[in-house]
């Protein structure tokens, strides 16, 4: 798929892509990109699911379909599908980047345009904000852990910022806010 046309995207617009663990505010930060800037939401968890989920439904059973995916050599195609879900000429918000690949796929399509944010955030301090989905401690520590989640770390290093999510979700979107301005006014760097 070297040099393919559709790998090549028009760079006139923000591709913003959002990383970091379970419950770090991932969603919170594309949310805000949609409904405040109204960037197109692009989610990898919809995609992985549309694509080969039997119970879009169940979490456990996504991570561990986005394991076989990533174990099986299958993220390439499973990049090429987001991106194939990204309109031109919008701006877009992309949610749940997990693997180094993953940031590989998105700077190659939008070589200008693309941004990553890893969103951090302690792990009591995540644990709390998803609780509704994970009520023991063990039971988030286990999906924390998951394979699908490891690489994750090494998506830090490639971000345009790192954002520490530990306050309210105010102070969050007042971080993306001033993240936007600098990208905006050509801080691409």
């Amino acid at each position: 798929m070297h040099g393919h046309p559709s790998q090549q995207r028009q760079d006139d617009h923000l591709v913003i892509g959002v990383t970091g663990h379970i419950g770090a505010g991932k969603t919170s930060v594309a949310n805000y990109l949609q409904s405040v800037h109204e960037f197109f939401y692009v989610r990898y968890s919809k995609v992985l699911s549309d694509w080969l989920a039997k119970d879009p439904e169940s979490r456990a059973h996504l991570q561990a379909v986005g394991w076989e995916v990533m174990a099986g050599g299958m993220q390439t195609e499973l990049n090429t599908r987001l991106i194939a879900q990204i309109p031109p000429q919008l701006d877009c918000a992309v949610d749940g980047l997990r693997h180094p690949i993953d940031h590989e796929s998105l700077t190659k399509a939008f070589p200008s345009r693309f941004r990553l944010l890893y969103i951090e955030s302690r792990q009591e301090t995540r644990w709390q904000r998803v609780r509704k989905r994970y009520a023991e401690l063990d039971t988030f520590r286990q999906a924390d852990s998951h394979p699908v989640e490891q690489q994750i770390d090494a998506l830090r290093s490639k971000a345009f910022a790192v954002v520490e999510n530990d306050g309210t979700l105010q102070d969050l979107y007042s971080k993306v806010e001033t993240l936007v301005k600098r990208i905006r006014t050509g801080g691409l760097s």
